[in-house]
């Protein structure tokens, strides 16, 4: 079997798995793209580890342990969108940059002491930032 065939069939399955990382909004198909991307990298060491006829099986070895961190990172990944769309009410991915930015951060506990210039500052980059954020 000629190497290209799996090397082109990788390369479609990559191609797929990052126009769903760019392109989707919901967390969980964007892990089941980067899962398609990790299965594209292994389909491609073991198509290596075969041409290449390696006697330590070396793509072998290495794509199991590729396995074992994509199974690792889908559970901490599912438990993150859970996690997220238990207190948010959604797992769009554009809506998770706002997690940091919460109002009780913003207001720090000397702020009454702050002149009336560096209260309009602090309201101009507060306002700057909601539109960022939007």
């Amino acid at each position: 079997m000629h190497l290209a065939y799996p090397a082109v069939l990788a390369a479609l399955l990559f191609c797929t798995g990052l126009y769903g990382v760019l392109a989707r909004r919901n967390a969980i198909l964007v892990l089941m793209s980067v899962e398609l991307m990790l299965n594209a990298v292994n389909l491609n060491l073991v198509a290596f580890d075969v041409w290449l006829r390696d006697t330590l099986h070396s793509g072998q070895a290495l794509t199991l342990f590729t396995i074992a961190i994509a199974a690792a990172e889908i559970g901490i990944g599912l438990s993150i969108v859970l996690a997220v769309h238990r207190n948010r009410g959604s797992s769009d991915v554009d809506r998770l940059r706002d997690t940091a930015e919460t109002d009780a951060a913003e207001s720090l506990p000397g702020d009454e002491a702050i002149g009336t210039e560096d209260q309009a500052t602090a309201a101009a980059g507060k306002a700057k930032k909601a539109e960022a954020t939007a």
